[in-house]
């Protein structure tokens, strides 16, 4: 599901943000268990370079990822996918 060399899964004529286009993709990753919980994240320029867009709009992805819960920044450290909160019973939400 990773990008394959010149080939971005982002479709810049889609109606779409291309940050959210780019954050949906990292999350159906993340949900497949391509990315792990504790899998630590390629650095922005590195996920601008995987996928074809500018470095700011991989760290606007990022952010959207944040803010979904799905990843955790910690800073000096990187970015890492996130362990599922669970409920009382075990269970995840």
């Amino acid at each position: 599901m990773t990008p394959e060399a010149g080939q971005s899964p982002i479709d810049p004529t889609k109606i779409a943000y291309v940050y959210m286009q780019m954050a949906d993709h990292i999350e159906a990753r993340i949900r497949s268990g391509e990315l792990s919980p504790g899998a630590r994240l390629p650095g922005e320029r590195d996920l601008a370079e995987e996928y074809g867009v500018a470095h700011l709009t991989a760290r606007r992805a990022t952010r959207e990822l944040r803010e979904r819960g799905l990843v955790v920044t910690l800073p000096a450290k990187g970015t890492f996918v996130a362990y599922p909160e669970t409920t009382g019973d075990g269970q995840e939400p």
